[in-house]
């Protein structure tokens, strides 16, 4: 019930040691912590340190169109767009049938770096940068959707699996976990790296955290970090499929894992807690109650007419749609909308609502949430709606949903959601909700923005003033 993503081959074969033979390196020296001796491609790298991006290492796989060039030549896809994909149900028999065909693998095999060239590349450097001459956030969320693909294909390992035999797995991209943003605005004339390792695994699903930064004055600084969960799916997509365990080769990586554990069980009280299925707690019915007062005259006592008092902005008032139309140069492997064009274009969506409603350009401070709950077809229309659902002081939370639109019948089927919190320098004006399902929007909202400022509290705390 997920997008599919690109699923990736196993680097066994002679195109990855060509590959490995024009990027692979081995690093004498120290790294800015003090460590040294670093190796990279198989061979075990001696501190957890390395995994933090903190290295002289420019690179381990290349650039990211070699990146992409090897799982386009791994998976065998043909060159050219057909709307029938070749069959995978042969390579359902090189599947794993229990845990004991796979080894454990260590955060530091998963270990991997690849640059876009952005000092070198003029044609590359035009598709990024931005109307202000800055680069365009969401072709970098595209880069790291297909680079969190590479991550997983780099953890697994399969023995039995034949030299030249793609990967007997589908990826699936349950959801993208957080975004968090410094306050370093990348540049277009300026190289990016990403970088990043597998963080938790389960038996069938896999935590990937990836950084991204740029080479500034001959320094490479952090721009994002981000944590993608993918599920693993047999070659026909029809079953899950086990991979390899990972096993902490350290304390800080166990303290990495065990991190990644916490996470999974916060998702779980998270769905709880859904708003489709309980009601809002006690406090939250509060806040939407003391709205709706404000927005009524209580001395007329008739709730059918609603006032907008000073300082608020009606939610209907403050949205933005876009259609977007998918073509076969969007698509993944199995002939799918890639989900880094999805969280582009939702992501640049966002990013004009918060101009348009903040009248000055915003700052993208966190992604809170990215899910993907249905797969979209290539030739799909997408409606994109953006909608400012809170505001809290200079900070705005922007929802952007994507609906699959068939024009024949007129029906829309949510594929995506989008959460993003922004902001200005100035105070922003409060969002008033006029219906119920607004409201529950409002509520998701603030949820959504505690969780990516770090304010999350006792659903009893105290009614902030």
């Amino acid at each position: 019930m997920f997008l599919l993503r690109t699923s990736l081959a196993s680097i066994g074969s002679k195109i990855f040691q060509r590959t490995a033979l024009r990027t692979s390196v081995v690093i004498s020296g120290k790294n800015n912590n003090g460590i040294g001796k670093f190796a990279v491609f198989g061979q075990s790298m001696s501190h957890i340190s390395y995994l933090k991006g903190q290295c002289d290492l420019e690179c381990t796989a290349g650039t990211m169109n070699d990146v992409k060039e090897v799982i386009i030549k791994k998976l065998g896809i043909e060159v050219g767009y057909t709307p029938f994909v070749s069959t995978r149900e042969h390579l359902t028999q090189y599947a794993p049938k229990s845990l004991d065909e796979l080894p454990p693998r260590s955060m530091q095999d998963s270990f991997t770096s690849a640059i876009i060239p952005l000092t070198s590349d003029k044609i590359l450097k035009d598709k990024y940068v931005g109307f202000m001459g800055n680069v365009r956030l969401g072709r970098l969320m595209e880069d790291m959707d297909m680079f969190a693909v590479w991550v997983v294909h780099k953890h697994l390992l399969l023995p039995k699996l034949p030299e030249g035999v793609a990967l007997p797995y589908t990826f699936v991209t349950v959801m993208v976990d957080k975004i968090d943003f410094t306050d370093l605005v990348p540049s277009h004339d300026a190289d990016i790296r990403l970088s990043g390792h597998v963080s938790w695994v389960g038996r069938t699903s896999i935590e990937i955290v990836v950084w991204m930064e740029q080479k500034l004055h001959g320094e490479w600084r952090k721009l994002t970090r981000a944590l993608f969960l993918m599920a693993a799916r047999d070659a026909t997509n029809t079953k899950a499929a086990l991979i390899n365990p990972l096993v902490p080769a350290n304390e800080e990586e166990k303290v990495i894992f065990d991190g990644g554990e916490s996470r999974k069980k916060r998702r779980i009280q998270l769905q709880k807690e859904d708003l489709l299925k309980t009601e809002p707690n006690d406090f939250e019915q509060g806040l939407v109650h003391d709205l709706f007062v404000k927005s009524i005259d209580t001395k007329s006592r008739a709730f059918n007419k609603r006032i907008l008092p000073p300082g608020y902005t009606w939610m209907e008032d403050a949205t933005m749609a876009n259609i977007v139309f998918s073509h076969p140069e969007d698509r993944n492997a199995h002939n799918k909308v890639f989900g880094g064009f999805l969280m582009r274009n939702a992501l640049e969506l966002s990013w004009a609502l918060a101009y348009n409603f903040a009248k000055r350009r915003p700052k993208l401070e966190h992604i809170s949430d990215i899910s993907f709950h249905h797969p979209v077809d290539v030739s799909s229309m997408l409606n994109m709606q953006a909608h400012v659902i809170y505001t809290d002081l200079h900070y705005m939370q922007i929802v952007v949903l994507a609906d699959v639109y068939d024009a024949v019948t007129g029906q829309q089927t949510t594929t995506n959601s989008f959460y993003y919190t922004y902001s200005v320098a100035e105070r922003l004006p409060h969002i008033m909700p006029k219906t119920y399902h607004e409201a529950m929007y409002y509520i998701e909202g603030r949820r959504k923005f505690r969780f990516a400022m770090g304010l999350d509290a006792p659903k009893n705390a105290a009614k902030p003033t």
